[in-house]
């Protein structure tokens, strides 16, 4: 099923449920539940959290059903609403402060180049391995907030730059900035722990 039939399905599924037919938003969402408890880990930092967090997603895009408006995917505005209700809980907690870094020099301006160009530039086949997998894992939680949604929405989620910039509600220029930064700071923390774990791999193709 290509992305158009998708789309069409799932506009089909949201006009059944709004007429009545409840039993289709479990099938509407299925797709996306991982997707959605993966983001709500990765903001919350534990099982139970996320759990509720992802719970009350699903809710609260349920209740709101007859807004979406199909301008974005479905999945797109789900998300948007999981990442709503992780900050409203981390707020709520005192945790998170969401600030704007997009402009002057910030906290990156001192960093030299990392030594990957890109962080997905690790051999596929070292990332199975379970223990770098979990340190791919820790270093994208030690991101702050701001930079590691965007990089969990792009490179993750593999949403595109126009998709993340509706999702988080910021300009395009914005996410650009932001997934410049994260990858940057994500690789000068791995680099050195992953050379550690694979010290016979070259490191640039």
């Amino acid at each position: 099923m290509n992305m158009e039939e998708s789309t069409r399905d799932e506009a089909q599924m949201i006009a059944s449920i709004l007429d009545g037919d409840t039993e289709q938003y479990h099938k509407l969402v299925k797709p996306y539940e991982l997707s959605v408890y993966r983001m709500a880990l990765s903001f919350m930092r534990n099982k139970s959290d996320a759990e509720d967090v992802a719970q009350e997603a699903f809710l609260s895009a349920f209740r709101n059903l007859a807004k979406f408006r199909g301008q974005a995917k479905f999945s797109t505005w789900l998300i948007s609403i999981t990442l709503n209700e992780a900050r409203r809980r981390l707020r709520r907690q005192g945790v998170v402060q969401m600030r704007s870094l997009d402009e002057g020099p910030g906290e990156t301006a001192h960093m030299s180049p990392a030594l990957l160009r890109d962080w997905r530039e690790i051999p596929s086949e070292t990332l199975e391995r379970k223990e770098l997998c979990e340190i791919l894992r820790e270093g994208i939680d030690r991101l702050s907030p701001i930079y590691r949604e965007v990089l969990l929405l792009r490179d993750v989620e593999e949403l595109s730059i126009e998709q993340t910039a509706s999702t988080l509600t910021i300009s395009t220029a914005s996410v650009r900035i932001r997934l410049y930064r994260a990858r940057l700071m994500l690789q000068k923390d791995l680099a050195p722990k992953l050379k550690a774990a694979t010290p016979r791999r070259r490191w640039f193709r």
